[in-house]
């Protein structure tokens, strides 16, 4: 099942660092922000996680958690976490469950070759378990930044803008 903007995630279970578990429902009610990144310890997606990091407390402030994912192990993710002091937890997503339901698997060209490659991209659930919206194919830099705008934009909305009568009729 696609996802798609404005409905909710389809059914998942994810084991991130920490020993956390991570599914479709376990951060209702705070914003979950799911940033795909291709491999761990490579020059961008260290920039992206250290950018992510240095926001992290802004992040909180706005109601947001924050979850790396790529298809690496937990001991790779365990020492690259220790290695940024990454205040956030990364989904080990070995067997690329999560990157096909999200759409982020690419065919790309490496050193001449074809290989099949995570396209960085950043989703961002609301509170309600919809997903408000999608980064696909971006480029790091002011990219936090972004996420970090619209995640405090969705704060902002008081809570009693669930659904309208009319939405439900």
């Amino acid at each position: 099942m696609a996802i798609v903007v404005n409905k909710p995630l389809p059914e998942f279970e994810a084991n991130a660092t920490g020993g956390t578990k991570v599914t479709n429902t376990s951060h209702i009610g705070q914003t979950l922000v799911l940033y795909f990144y291709p491999k761990d310890n490579t020059p961008g997606c260290t920039t992206e996680a250290m950018q992510f990091r240095d926001k992290y407390k802004d992040f909180v402030k706005a109601g947001a958690i924050v979850f790396g994912v790529s298809r690496d192990n937990m001991k790779s993710h365990d020492d690259f976490k220790t290695k940024l002091e990454l205040p956030f937890e990364l989904i080990a997503d070995t067997e690329e469950k999560m990157c096909h339901m999200f759409g982020v698997v690419k065919n790309k060209i490496m050193y001449g070759k074809k290989v099949k490659g995570i396209e960085r991209s950043t989703f961002l659930i609301g509170p309600d378990g919809l997903l408000k919206q999608e980064w696909r194919g971006l480029k790091v830099p002011g990219h936090v930044d972004e996420v970090l705008k619209v995640a405090k934009a969705l704060k902002k909305k008081p809570a009693t803008e669930k659904a309208s009568p009319e939405a439900t009729a």
